[in-house]
């Protein structure tokens, strides 16, 4: 079965009304394998009007992934099979009470050995959710911290890019290999303006065969 055809299967398999089977387009594009997951949670969630749920269940999962070493090692360890992961997420899912679209989600992923992309495509629905609400997500990274004056002479910089109802949401790192300048991507933009990149693309030009 082709891969859209799987996507469509999946979200059927997510939602648990009797909806219509055509997907609902979500507000932003987002892309790759983690995107199409995200998307078609999107699509079941908004059916059964469980977004806000579902946006409360990941943040909470994502936060122990993060944070608690078991809950990791269930998710990531490959000598666990398919079907007791899966399992085993059915049951904690169910314990904790969380949407079943999330629990759905857990268990296709679990069954498909795709459980190592969860973080991505949880990602990918923060993006999603951030634009239902309106809000324009954007990376800054930059070789130094930035101080209250820089972030906020950029943030008025970027809203130059957004429409009238829109939002920002500002979010800066730090890279010391960017060595200076700045990388900024802003909604699906994006802009590379590090010192870096600069001294590859002159590195390149420099070792090009003449």
């Amino acid at each position: 079965m082709a891969a859209s055809g799987k996507l469509t299967v999946f979200a059927r398999q997510l939602s648990t009304s009797s909806a219509a089977a055509q997907l609902v387009k979500p507000p932003v594009q987002v892309f790759g394998l983690e995107g199409r997951y995200a998307c078609a949670l999107y699509s079941a969630a908004s059916k059964t009007k469980a977004l806000d749920a579902v946006e409360k269940d990941l943040k909470g999962l994502q936060n122990q992934m993060r944070t608690d070493p078991k809950v990791r090692d269930l998710l990531r360890d490959p000598t666990t099979k398919r079907n007791v992961k899966a399992a085993a997420l059915k049951d904690v899912a169910a314990k904790v009470k969380f949407n079943a679209a999330t629990g759905n989600l857990l268990t296709v992923l679990a069954e498909n050995g795709r459980l190592s992309r969860l973080d991505g495509i949880i990602n990918a629905f923060s993006l999603i959710m951030a634009a239902e609400r309106g809000e324009v997500v954007c990376e800054v990274k930059t070789a130094k911290p930035l101080d209250d004056g820089q972030r906020k002479q950029l943030e008025n910089a970027l809203k130059a890019f957004l429409k009238p109802n829109q939002t920002i949401q500002l979010t800066a790192k730090v890279d010391p290999a960017l060595i200076g300048g700045m990388v900024v991507s802003i909604g699906d933009k994006y802009v590379d303006m590090s010192v870096a990149s600069k001294i590859k693309k002159y590195t390149d030009i420099i070792a090009a065969p003449v």
